[in-house]
């Protein structure tokens, strides 16, 4: 479980065996409590497991449907790539509750400055915006947002100039893909009223 705090890391390589691969990062900073072995760590937003140390840079193997479904599979080394760490109980839920499964792709649309700050349009699938309120969460690349508006085919975020600095959202550009989880409250209620809703849902179990 994440809550989509994110900080800075690097590609440092990718090693493909056959449609799966293993990816090599390097966070900018680590985090305060050491990382080992089996720990779970979002790389843009997709949960990992760590799976090879060397000093800082960590490994993880990546399978071919995470590299299908999300934007892993277009980075290379030097690729900027947003980290969050696993949460431990009793840490602060600085974001919203973030699972760490992608549930689709977005393209970043257009870029406009607005005073200081910057209104990002990302198209999406209808089925994404399904899972959308207005004011609500959304995970983009594993950075915690909030949807400032709701589109026909996307939604609009605002960003302040701290979030520019401190994840890979100063490298975006129209056309460029991104790695999308909707809130996990919002899947469920879908999940509800495709039963039906409320008291039908109940009798189906």
């Amino acid at each position: 479980m994440f809550t989509g705090i994110v900080r800075l890391g690097r590609v440092e390589s990718i090693e493909m065996q056959g449609a799966s691969g293993r990816i090599t990062v390097v966070p900018d900073r680590m985090w305060d409590e050491p990382v080992g072995l089996g720990d779970s760590i979002a790389v843009n937003g997709a949960c990992l497991t760590v799976a090879a140390m060397e000093g800082t840079h960590l490994s993880f193997d990546v399978l071919t449907e995470t590299f299908d479904k999300t934007n892993l599979g277009g980075k290379s080394a030097g690729s900027i790539v947003n980290l969050e760490r696993a949460l431990a109980l009793g840490d602060m839920l600085g974001g919203h509750i973030v699972t760490g499964h992608v549930d689709g792709a977005g393209t970043v649309r257009k870029i406009t400055p607005v005073d200081r700050d910057f209104k990002f349009e990302i198209e999406c699938s209808p089925d994404m915006l399904m899972l959308m309120v207005y004011k609500g969460s959304i995970s983009i690349d594993g950075i915690s947002l909030t949807v400032a508006e709701l589109l026909d085919d996307g939604f609009v975020v605002h960003i302040i100039p701290h979030t520019m600095e401190e994840t890979d959202m100063s490298e975006f550009k129209p056309g460029t893909k991104v790695n999308l989880e909707a809130d996990i409250l919002g899947k469920h209620v879908q999940r509800i009223l495709e039963f039906g809703g409320g008291q039908d849902y109940r009798i189906r179990l």
